[in-house]
């Protein structure tokens, strides 16, 4: 048996040829623009055989007869039983010029190569994409009553499957897959497309949010979706079955899920939180279409959706597919494959072989270079409190990844220390004594940064001052607010300030708040705290919103509790979980390496969440909290007091919430 191939090397292709040489005595012809040996090697390894049983013809899908030679059509001509052909653009976010030329223009010179070889029979592999958005239920003899085919690939895949029934005159099958995803048995695939443009979104929801708690998601038309190894199988049976010529074939799931449903399938698959509620995107159908287009030709809203789309790493016009309104009738698939054990298998048994491989193999933060020292290699890093707890453990982490790492603090001894261990270590580091609460000081600082350095790449603003004291005893400390808004908020404004012009003008800069996860639970107790992280967050938000088109990028880190010297006075904290330094500064490596928005622990985001979906319970939670943990011994004696041993509450809330401050 003689089998012809376009499109051998592509996804489904490849696997094609892989079983029709497991047929004995097969031989398959192939197209191919590329001939070299390292190429035909990896081809050959994969199907198992040698170049006596996989022979390449060079040629392409773009030229008359795909640019076959005389001499190979000569050689070929009467003797292909079986034509193929697969070769296509498959991706919704190629150019309609691309889509119309290898779709509609390569399948015209397919089948007129197939002619003059006088094949045998001539298989075209189409798509669902051919009855456009068709209203209802589209049918195996259905073609013409397609409908909605404005989008290129719709379009493209029409008028290709008109070429084969309209201007083949040799026997024809047309094969139309569903949404082909990878193998069912390995996960296999090669390339990020249908359901997996949603991955990503799972994948940060996952980071977000505990598997538990459920969240709001979407709703929409059924997607139908079937895996490679189904396509194949049931390709290589229908193609070599008598009496079936000029049909086609549904290569379809009769039992299609709705977008809401594969969406929670794969939220399982990849331990994220199900979408329990979910909002119909047909709701918005009540838009009129002018409307919507009015609302697209806007700046603002184009940007914000091509941000938001790039950022969920989904093609820009997915949406609209959203609420695909085609059902497909397979029954006289399902009648030619009986007797065959081939059948459709549930997408819930093999999903989370699709997660695995893809987590482990398309996921495209895979193929970016996401290290430490990628980011930081020979950049300019400030760190402000480097000399001891958060600050120092980040600094060495940043130093030892390549980084002209500069740390600034007050206390010149533990600046020496710090010099000394780096050294010991082999690392070198820049140091500067500097109160940032100092006016004077940071404009000094300012001034020999951008002389010295030409400015600064990365800021992070870790240096903090904490108190932890009841407003009741607080009524005679004012000054404790002062300094607390000195170190906190406008110590970190003024660096910031005297940085962001130079970061401007090489548009390109990243300032890294340390902020507080008080400032989202509302800490009891750490009022003068939480309230001046609180300013220089609101200041951050503005600033990021002014900034985002000067390639100037913020962070936000609200930090948990750390066991650090700061919080050392208040001895309680000695029997609660807490967070290392090490710990700690991972977050901040992983800000510099991802660059978020923001960077909080689940506890902290489900304290906001709980704060401003039903603040009584909160305060009631954070008052309990506030009335069940003694106040420090510094703010109610300057003896050496010791703390009473927990109680067994006590032990029960500060381990359900690690990171809490109390």
């Amino acid at each position: 048996m003689i089998y012809f191939v376009t499109g051998a090397t592509g996804f489904i292709g490849k696997r094609l040829v892989a079983r029709l040489l497991e047929k004995p005595a097969a031989t398959v012809y192939f197209l191919t623009r590329d001939k070299s040996p390292e190429r035909l090697e990896a081809l050959y390894h994969y199907w198992k055989v040698d170049k006596s049983r996989a022979i390449p013809i060079v040629g392409d899908l773009l030229q008359p007869c795909l640019g076959v030679g005389k001499t190979d059509i000569k050689k070929l001509k009467g003797k292909v039983n079986h034509f193929f052909h697969l070769a296509a653009v498959y991706d919704l976010g190629a150019s309609a010029e691309k889509q119309m030329a290898a779709n509609v223009d390569g399948t015209r010179n397919t089948v007129e190569l197939a002619e003059q070889l006088e094949a045998g029979c001539f298989h075209h592999v189409s798509s669902i994409a051919a009855a456009g958005l068709f209203e209802g239920v589209f049918r195996e003899d259905m073609f013409e009553e397609a409908e909605n085919l404005d989008h290129p690939y719709f379009g493209s895949k029409h008028e290709s499957e008109k070429i084969v029934r309209n201007e083949c005159k040799r026997p024809w099958r047309v094969y139309r897959p569903g949404v082909v995803v990878g193998d069912s048995r390995t996960g296999e695939m090669d390339k990020i497309d249908g359901p997996y443009y949603f991955f990503k979104l799972i994948q940060k929801m996952r980071k977000i949010l505990p598997p538990w708690m459920p969240a709001i998601g979407l709703e929409g038309g059924r997607i139908n979706i079937v895996p490679v190894d189904y396509v194949v199988d049931a390709m290589v049976f229908l193609a070599h079955k008598k009496g079936l010529d000029r049909q086609a074939f549904h290569l379809t799931d009769p039992h299609p899920r709705r977008v809401g449903d594969v969406l929670n399938i794969f939220a399982r698959a990849g331990h994220a939180p199900e979408m329990a509620m979910r909002v119909n995107a047909a709701l918005f159908g009540f838009i009129p279409r002018g409307v919507k287009k009015s609302l697209m030709a806007l700046t603002p809203v184009r940007r914000i959706q091509r941000a938001v789309m790039k950022d969920l790493g989904l093609p820009e016009d997915i949406l609209q597919f959203v609420n695909y309104p085609t059902r497909f009738d397979n029954r006289e698939t399902e009648k030619a494959l009986t007797g065959s054990g081939i059948s459709v298998p549930k997408l819930e048994d093999y999903a989370w072989k699709l997660w695995d491989y893809w987590e482990r193999r398309l996921d495209p933060d895979l193929f970016t270079d996401r290290s430490l020292k990628g980011r930081v290699a020979g950049k300019v890093v400030v760190v402000t409190g480097g000399s001891s707890g958060i600050g120092k453990a980040a600094a060495f982490k940043l130093a030892e990844a390549g980084a002209i790492i500069i740390i600034v603090a007050r206390d010149m001894e533990k600046i020496n220390d710090t010099l000394a261990e780096a050294k010991a270590r082999g690392l070198k580091m820049i140091a500067y004594s500097t109160d940032v609460g100092d006016e004077a000081q940071c404009a000094e600082l300012i001034a020999r940064l951008n002389a010295e350095y030409g400015g600064v790449d990365i800021l992070v603003n870790n240096a903090g001052r904490s108190i932890r004291r009841g407003i009741e005893t607080s009524y005679d400390r004012f000054h404790d607010f002062e300094r607390t808004m000195q170190v906190n908020y406008f110590g970190a404004l003024r660096l910031t300030l005297g940085i962001l012009p130079r970061m401007t003008e090489k548009h390109a800069g990243h300032v890294i708040n340390i902020s507080s996860i008080g400032v989202l639970t509302n800490a009891p107790r750490f009022s003068a705290y939480v309230a001046s992280k609180a300013a220089l967050d609101a200041w951050t938000r503005c600033a990021a919103s002014e900034f985002v088109d000067r390639g100037v990028e913020f962070t936000t880190i609200n930090m948990p509790l750390v066991k650090t010297p700061m919080i050392a006075p208040t001895k309680i904290y000695d029997q609660v979980p807490t967070l290392s330094p090490d710990e700690a500064a991972d977050l901040i490596v992983e800000a510099i390496i991802h660059r978020p928005v923001r960077i909080a622990t689940r506890l902290g985001i489900f304290g906001q969440v709980l704060h401003a979906m039903a603040p009584r319970v909160a305060q009631i939670i954070m008052n309990t909290t506030y009335r069940m943990f003694p106040d420090s011994t510094a703010s109610k004696t300057k003896g050496d007091e010791k703390p009473a041993p927990p109680s067994a509450d006590q032990i029960a809330f500060s381990q359900i919430m690690r990171g809490i401050h109390f």
